[in-house]
């Protein structure tokens, strides 16, 4: 028998059960303007995670957690091998074609490898907030989640100004998006029912909800679906022709690109991000840009209400 509540619980209405944005179809919408005319915003994100040695799990494991027994040192130090070694190669690629890229990073690796922090935003890169670390996700029934998120910020923003939050493993709570904007947050990347930005409230005040796409993260395919490298390539520059090929019909598109630097940074994957880098820098019409950029281009599109 279901439970005389189970399914009396608020903003239980017609249509959706939330009031955080409006319904919107995107082959709706009136089409934005990138800088330049370009057709595709190209975002490039490389995550920085650290996952503790005694990683708890709870309320579940992201990608990418521990496995094995405890001391689980095989795979916590292939995760940190994304913050030693891996990074700096996608840094390379990057750096060679003039890509700026967001950089969601756990305070956590902020606080033990300040030289890495300080690195990426001597290169000119975005700082996003990504939580305190991979054992600290956000979901309702947290006691602390205001102070963590703000511990979290508070670390991140001593190396610059941080609009953007990912959350760790894209998770929330209930209040989550309240809390992201008392603290200042001015876009968040964990909502994935889009494939533009769109406004939305929260904290009495609207924030932007940008197309992190979930489904082309290279940890995703390669360790949770165990794809290999040649589909990962090929998903991407799919991913990205079918967008610019939209973008003639519809309008210009964003096109993310979610690494993790311990897993496109492997000697024997980071020739995949190169070879689709170039895919999409050949096509004319590519605007490298980072998510506090193509936000604001996005904003001043739109037309006041």
């Amino acid at each position: 028998m279901i439970a005389q509540d189970y399914l009396r619980y608020p903003k239980r209405q017609y249509g959706m059960d939330h009031d955080r944005y409006d319904w919107s179809m995107l082959p709706d919408r009136p089409a934005v303007q990138w800088p330049g005319g370009a057709r595709v915003a190209l975002w490039v994100t490389a995550s920085l995670q650290w996952f503790p040695l005694n990683q708890k799990g709870v309320p579940f494991k992201p990608v990418g957690s521990l496995q094995t027994a405890y001391p689980d040192l095989r795979h916590y130090t292939l995760r940190d091998y994304g913050n030693r070694v891996g990074i700096y190669r996608i840094m390379k690629e990057l750096r060679a074609r003039n890509i700026p890229a967001s950089v969601p990073i756990n305070a956590a690796v902020a606080a033990r490898y300040p030289a890495l922090a300080q690195a990426c935003v001597d290169l000119g890169w975005e700082l996003m907030g990504h939580g305190l670390d991979m054992d600290h996700v956000h979901h309702t029934g947290m006691a602390d989640e205001a102070q963590i998120i703000e511990r979290s910020l508070d670390i991140v923003r001593r190396f610059a100004p941080v609009r953007g939050w990912l959350s760790p493993a894209r998770s929330e709570s209930h209040d989550t998006l309240d809390l992201l904007a008392s603290a200042g947050i001015d876009y968040v990347c964990d909502w994935v029912n889009d494939d533009m930005p769109y406004p939305i409230r929260a904290g009495g005040r609207e924030m932007v909800a940008m197309p992190l796409c979930a489904d082309i993260e290279d940890a995703g395919l390669l360790i949770a679906w165990h794809q290999d490298e040649d589909d990962l390539r090929q998903q991407w520059i799919d991913q990205f022709d079918y967008l610019y090929a939209e973008s003639e019909r519809q309008g210009p598109r964003v096109m993310a690109l979610p690494l993790h630097a311990w897993a496109i940074g492997q000697p024997y994957r980071i020739g995949v991000l190169a070879d689709v880098l170039d895919h999409m820098l050949s096509k004319p019409g590519v605007w490298a840009a980072t998510g506090g950029q193509i936000m604001d281009a996005w904003k001043a599109c739109q037309t006041p209400a």
